[in-house]
């Protein structure tokens, strides 16, 4: 490098005394801080005088340039990126393609993501077949709580296996008497839980008269998102229910399971936590004021709704009286209805169906009938099947069932409304039911 500027110096001193020829000369005088000074002289062969002002910036702006050369080429600044190195320069275009493959990667990702997730919602909007075979290695994962087995029940189907005859329309009656169940209205939003408690839950009026210190348009409501499922909320009427503002809030003396409770005659009745166990909770004394085991009853996960939740053994009440649904190993997991003493809880009778009972999403009883829900999650879904306690016979119905909200865990008769209660992720509903008498009712 540093031949290169020698050699560059001499061509310039060689032009320079070939155009100057004699006319060069070489000074030597102290400067003003007594510093050796030369000073070397060469006149120009063509200009008489000096450029003119322009003439000179364009000489220093050229001098300038030509200093940055040298400054280069003597290493005083930095190498420009073109003067990497070949294995450099290779090496960052390696870099560069792998970088763009891996964005493609990255994108060819995501798009199977979405596909992905887009697939997954189809799923679960759509039903998928049950195996019964597959029933006993699902129950070692029972044991997390309902919050968690509802998630888990969330991919299970409810399926019925049997043909869907045409709908019973003759003799519809509004507010009297009893007969077959023909159509239920569209939901009526009551209330929303507004906490993760409420999920899943209970809410009823009772169809007796409770007796002081309530009315008979008292509303009962149970969040069962819990570990210890204890707290009754008492509301006025559904007017409070709506505005949130509890009258009461009574705590049950033992914990109960799920969301099989119900109210009846002055009292909730309900399962006891992990137990076969019945007990019945007077309201007004606010006591357990009599207890009994069913005879060898599932529990606990053993033969819950489609939905899980540990729906095993589930309350009801009708025109007929107090009712328990449940099944046993005798039974092989179809529903059992017994219907028991509302004082006692003796039960008086029972009957075995043939309906699956985890294949149903609930259940519940109208004059001496009980209807099953074919799906929880579906929008818009049916009761699919019934069961006559009168005639000991069951067969298939089709009459058209909400679950607005998607995920419905609890569905109770009041016969004195006519109506149904419901409890539908979080929301707390209603529906209105007609009745038409067929040659089996009383």
């Amino acid at each position: 490098m540093w031949m290169r500027f020698v050699v560059f110096v001499f061509c310039l001193h060689v032009d320079v005394k070939g155009q100057g020829q004699a006319r060069a000369s070489l000074r030597r005088t102290d400067d003003r801080y007594s510093r050796c000074q030369y000073t070397f002289t060469v006149d120009s062969p063509v200009e008489s005088s000096c450029p003119s002002a322009m003439e000179a910036e364009n000489l220093s702006a050229r001098v300038t340039l030509l200093e940055a050369v040298v400054s280069r080429v003597l290493g005083a600044e930095a190498l420009p990126e073109t003067a990497r190195t070949q294995a450099e320069t290779e090496e960052i275009r390696q870099l560069l393609q792998d970088k763009e493959q891996l964005d493609g990667q990255v994108k060819e990702l995501q798009r199977q993501v979405e596909e992905l997730t887009m697939e997954t919602e189809k799923l679960r909007e759509k039903p998928c077949p049950l195996n019964p075979d597959s029933e006993d290695s699902f129950r070692d994962n029972r044991g997390s709580g309902p919050a968690v087995i509802g998630e888990f029940q969330e991919m299970k189907a409810e399926v019925s296996e049997v043909p869907v005859p045409p709908k019973v329309q003759e003799n519809v009656q509004d507010n009297a008497g009893c007969g077959e169940l023909v159509s239920v209205g569209e939901p009526k939003t009551h209330q929303k839980a507004n906490s993760i408690a409420g999920k899943y839950g209970m809410w009823f009026q009772d169809p007796e008269s409770p007796g002081a210190p309530y009315g008979p348009d008292t509303v009962w409501r149970i969040d069962t998102v819990s570990s210890d499922v204890r707290e009754l909320y008492a509301y006025e009427n559904l007017e409070q229910l709506a505005r949130g503002y509890p009258m009461k809030v009574l705590i049950l003396p033992e914990s109960m399971e799920s969301t099989g409770a119900t109210v009846y005659h002055g009292s909730i009745y309900y399962q006891r936590k992990q137990s076969p166990t019945l007990l019945r909770y007077d309201l007004a004394s606010e006591n357990i004021v009599a207890r009994r085991e069913l005879p060898h009853p599932g529990f606990h996960g053993q033969y819950p709704y489609s939905w899980g939740g540990y729906t095993d053994i589930d309350l009801a009440s009708d025109e007929k009286g107090l009712w328990a649904i449940y099944s046993t190993e005798k039974a092989r997991g179809a529903i059992v209805i017994s219907q028991l003493d509302p004082e006692s809880l003796r039960v008086t009778r029972s009957w075995e169906t043939n309906i699956q009972k985890n294949k149903v999403a609930n259940a519940f009883m109208v004059c001496g009938r009980l209807y099953t829900v074919a799906s929880y999650r579906a929008n818009n879904t049916t009761i699919n099947l019934s069961f006559d306690t009168a005639s000991g016979q069951s067969k298939a119905v089709d009459v058209p069932f909400r679950n607005h909200y998607g995920y419905n865990s609890m569905i109770d008769y009041n016969a004195a409304r006519r109506k149904l209660y419901s409890w539908d992720n979080f929301h707390m509903v209603t529906y209105d039911v007609k009745l038409a008498r067929t040659s089996s009712s009383p």
